[in-house]
Order: structure tokens, then C-alpha cells, then sequence
């Protein structure tokens, strides 16, 4: 999810200085609707490429941040590296949890923790994993901040982010039109530029290694993908919630519009590629 949609169900247009604490508080509310994991489990080949090309290896501390049901935590303990897990909502946690718990993956702390406040020591990790997560957080400069600190000199900082031309960028700013971002907060798919991704990392940076990829969301019809969306991802559901009968048609029909725009599946079901960035940042 981006910031754009994600800040886009937050609430009504903020003041020129973006009161992120509020701001946080309605996303949090977003994500904890539905059921993401419903949307993220279908993500789980994101988190494993991340981990392959953030060359993990046995024994290292590894944090996920922004984990959501947990899909690079997953990857990370399949690959036998000590994990610890956070996110800022408890119910998607215990998502990660269950799965984990599912495959007997013990090495796995979980913890309810901020992107802008993660409650760890300076230098805590060897790699810093996010998939689709950091990017949603009101404040990047804060957030790329607290990656660097917690993440050892010559460790790495991994991450997944949508890219704003992308299918999941273009959903956000079709949502966005029907329920405006609060003011003064940057875009999330910024998170998805090498040029963002620069400003943020490169002064604390030996390398960064970027590369742009594609998940295929795959479903039945844009029909069927729309009905999974505006149930269980929280902040479609919350967009849908704050508009009328009229505008939930008029956004219904912009998204069906949008997914056959980008339907590579040729009649064979739907199969939507969606662009993304993969980063590497190692730190100095």
C-alpha cells in the first residue's frame, strides 16, 4: 500500500503542517479493517526475492519493519536468520504470528513498534527488511532515519516500495480523487523513485542497488479483484465507507477501469503486473 491511498482514507485535509500523530492514528484504523492478509498473503514471492537479493545469510539478526502479516519475517526465518517482527497494528501481527506458528518457525520476535520510533539500539541488526510497508509512513525523512540507525555499519537495508506509474501507484491516485490526501504529506509512491530513495539513503550509504520488478496480482475477474479490495484491504474499504452511494459506483467503476487497462491475462483470468522498486541499501 502506498501513502497515497493509505493517507488518502486517513481523514479530512490537514493543515499545511501535516499533524502526523493523527494522521497515523486513521491509518492504523484502516489497516486494522478488513483483513490484509486476505491481499498479502498473495505477496509472499516479494519477501522471498527481497531475502535472495539482499543475500541473507544463517545466524543474522534481521528486522522487518512495517510487517504486516508478515511476509519478509516469513522469508527471513526460512533462511534460518534471527527475526524480529514489528508492526504499529496488533491484528496484523498476529497474522505473522499465526503463520509462523504454522511452520514452526521459532526465531521470531514479534513486537507492536512505530517505523518513526522503532524501540531499538543503535546498530540492533544486520539487515533491515520492508515490503510494501515503510513507504505508508507520514513521515519518510523520520523513518529512513530510524532504518539507518538500527541497521550496523556495513549491514543492509532492504526494501520492496510501489513505484507511482505502476498499477498499485495509479490505484492510489485513483482513490486519491475521491478522497484527497491530507495536505503537506508527500506521496507514499515516492518511496518507488531511485531519485526519493537517494535523497534519503545515499549520504549514509556505501552502496545503493536498485532494480525494478513486477508482481502479478492474479485473479478471477476485475470484478472478483474489486469485491477482495473493497473487503478485506483496508483502505479501499475505508474509501468506500466515506463516499455516497453515487461516488462508491463512480470509484467502482474508475477501479474495474483501471484493472482491465492493465490486464495482461488475455481472457485467461486476471493478471495484473504491478511495478515495484527492490533496494539495497548497504549502510557505511
Amino acid at each position: 500500500m502506498t501513502a497515497s491511498i493509505a493517507n488518502a482514507v486517513a481523514g479530512p485535509q490537514a493543515a499545511a503542517t501535516p499533524d502526523f500523530a493523527a494522521i497515523k492514528t486513521r491509518q492504523k484504523a484502516a489497516w486494522a479493517s478488513g483483513d490484509y492478509a486476505v491481499v498479502g498473503t498473495t505477496l509472499q514471492i516479494v519477501g522471498e526475492t527481497l531475502c535472495e537479493a539482499a543475500d541473507l545469510r544463517a545466524g543474522e539478526r534481521v528486522l522487518d519493519v512495517a510487517a504486516g502479516n508478515g511476509n519478509a519475517t516469513l522469508a527471513a526465518a526460512r533462511r534460518w536468520c534471527e527475526v524480529t517482527s514489528t508492526d504499529y497494528v496488533p491484528a496484523l501481527l498476529e497474522r505473522a504470528r499465526e503463520r509462523a506458528a504454522a511452520e514452526r518457525l521459532h526465531a521470531v520476535d514479534f513486537q507492536e513498534a512505530d517505523a518513526e520510533a522503532l524501540p531499538f539500539d543503535d546498530g540492533s541488526f544486520d539487515v533491515v527488511l520492508s515490503t510494501f510497508g515503510c513507504m505508508f509512513a507520514p513521515n519518510p525523512p523520520r523513518v529512513a532515519s530510524e532504518l539507518l540507525r538500527v541497521c550496523r555499519s556495513g549491514g543492509r537495508i532492504a526494501m520492496a516500495n510501489w513505484t507511482p506509474e505502476g498499477f498499485i501507484g495509479q490505484l492510489f491516485k485513483t482513490v486519491g480523487r475521491y478522497v484527497p490526501p491530507p495536505a503537506g504529506v508527500a506521496s507514499p509512491a515516492q518511496w518507488g523513485s531511485r531519485d526519493r530513495i537517494n535523497e534519503l539513503f545515499e549520504a549514509s550509504a556505501r552502496s545503493v542497488a536498485t532494480e525494478k520488478r513486477h508482481f502479478a496480482f492474479r485473479y478471477r475477474s476485475p470484478d472478483h479483484m474489486l469485491e477482495v479490495f473493497r473487503g478485506y484491504y483496508g483502505p479501499v474499504l475505508k474509501a468506500f465507507g466515506a463516499l455516497d452511494a453515487d461516488g462508491q459506483q463512480a470509484l467502482a467503476a474508475d477501479l474495474t477501469g483501471l484493472m482491465k487497462q492493465f490486464d495482461a491475462g488475455q481472457g485467461g483470468g486476471l493478471v495484473i503486473p504491478s511495478a515495484y522498486l527492490e533496494i539495497v541499501i548497504t549502510r557505511r
